[in-house]
């Protein structure tokens, strides 16, 4: 059935061919929700399609008279107020798979830079030169001698903790429900204070529910060691930034690899601007040619629930 009649606003970029498939189905508007073309046709529409920087928010949704349906291209929906769509009858459908060996291919690239740094040459050097290189490259410790501690343990935390240990990390993780033995890839479930007093690196998986903000606060980062590496490639709201830009500070060997930052971006008086031991990132990890492809081809849903059959991936709300 053509659905030619109806509107969809299409708010941040897509892919180009899951896009061009949502326009042979329906009329696709691509608009930013503050833009006047986004009001023209605001009325009519009866689609959503956002990312992550897009507030579906109850101001969002009083606009939209007629909508049925919001994808978000991507996995976490805490850009979306669910309790409002709830209340319009507005289904909401993602893309909960779509970036997660994105993220841990990602995950693994910034393990490896934290803990084997490479010295790198463009030129031929005489054999002193050549050895006060390799001299100046300090030992590093093996990854088969370090704890991974992840916080987190779901889709992307687990595939993290499979990959981890193959490698040869002791594997440690903390998850708010119980998880069965069967899909921990040999990682141990411990309490949050053993995670935070064991991990050499702690890397973040939490997702962004209003109970996790700041859930990275003064308590737990105080209680992590003194040479901690802490990676967040989850949302950047999980933590307090002036609370680690003080750990950071405090701890010069403690290191911070952020992807993910609240706000995005940043502004110039972000607190881990300026420290030696934070890097920052502008929100990479399921930045590949497919992962950003299968989080486009959420418009199959929003033109499945138009067409009033069962979507693959609804947000239960």
């Amino acid at each position: 059935m053509s659905l030619q009649k109806e509107i969809i606003l299409v708010t941040e970029p897509l892919v180009s061919h899951p896009l061009e498939w949502l326009r042979g189905e329906c009329d696709v508007i691509e608009a930013a929700s503050a833009s006047k073309r986004f009001a023209d046709y605001s009325l009519k529409a009866k689609g959503l399609v956002v990312r992550t920087y897009t507030r579906v928010d109850e101001s969002l949704l009083a606009r939209l008279p007629n909508l049925r349906v919001v994808g978000r291209a991507g996995v976490g929906v805490d850009n979306i107020d669910l309790a409002a769509c709830k209340a319009r009858g507005v289904a909401v459908v993602h893309t909960p798979d779509a970036n997660t060996q994105a993220v841990v291919e990602y995950v693994v690239c910034l393990l490896a830079d934290a803990l084997r740094p490479r010295t790198l040459l463009n030129h031929a050097v005489a054999l002193e030169a050549w050895e006060s290189l390799r001299a100046g490259t300090a030992p590093a410790r093996q990854m088969s001698e370090t704890t991974v501690g992840i916080l987190g343990f779901g889709r992307i935390g687990r595939r993290v903790a499979q990959v981890a240990g193959s490698i040869g990390f002791r594997v440690l993780f903390n998850d708010l429900l119980p998880i069965d033995p069967r899909v921990c890839s040999g990682a141990k479930a411990v309490d949050l204070a053993t995670l935070a007093a064991e991990s050499d690196v702690l890397t973040l998986h939490i997702d962004g529910r209003s109970a996790n903000r700041n859930f990275v606060n003064n308590a737990l980062i105080d209680s992590l060691r003194d040479d901690v590496t802490i990676l967040n490639t989850c949302r950047g709201m999980v933590i307090d930034p002036s609370a680690l830009a003080s750990f950071l500070r405090a701890h010069p060997r403690a290191r911070a690899i952020l992807d993910v930052h609240e706000p995005e971006p940043f502004t110039s008086d972000y607190p881990l601007l300026g420290l030696h031991n934070a890097m920052l990132a502008p929100h990479l990890a399921s930045r590949t040619e497919t992962a950003m492809t299968n989080m486009s081809w959420v418009v199959r849903d929003v033109v499945e629930v138009l067409r009033g059959r069962a979507a693959k991936h609804q947000v239960e709300h």
